[in-house]
Order: structure tokens, then sequence, then C-alpha cells
């Protein structure tokens, strides 16, 4: 069975890196400025797919999405939810 790998990187100096290893499916782009992502995914290109984390909102999401990475990941649709109190009064 194989089993997908994901490497996180935190700059350009990771991902040459992770390119010289290899053997892995996907490349974290963790916090990286718009700027330096596109730069990012030009230098992996094909090789393997990539994924954006970190400081990504709804309000610049697609900005993130335009720097052609494959996937994006949003924390901020679980650790920015808001809550909600409910009660179940069941009355017989």
């Amino acid at each position: 069975m194989d089993i997908g790998i994901t490497v996180e990187v935190r700059n350009l100096v990771e991902i040459h890196e992770v390119l010289e290893i290899g053997k892995i499916q996907r490349i974290m782009f963790d916090n990286f400025e718009i700027p330096i992502l596109r730069e990012a995914v030009a230098i992996v290109g094909q090789t393997f797919e990539t994924e954006a984390s970190g400081g990504i909102t709804i309000q610049n999401v697609r900005k993130y999405a335009e720097t052609g990475v494959d996937y994006i990941s949003v924390g901020a649709l679980t650790h920015s939810a808001g809550t909600l109190d409910m009660s179940m009064k069941i009355r017989g």
C-alpha cells in the first residue's frame, strides 16, 4: 500500500531540500506571502502536488488560488468559527 507523504516547508531553501530528496506526494507551503508562494509553485512545477496553508481566509483565498497551488487549507474555517449555545429541552 502506498501512503502519500506531505512535507511542510517554511521557505524556499526547504523546498530545494525536499526536491533533492523526493519520495513524497505533496509539498505544503506554510505561511508563504503571495509573491514567494507564486515563486515556490514555479520551482516545484508538476513534480509534486502543492498546497498553501497559514493565514488564508475567505477574504484572501482567491489570491492564493491564483498562484497556481493545487490545494488550499483554510484553518480559519475551524479555529475562527463562532460558537452556538443550544439546549434540548424535551417536555413530555
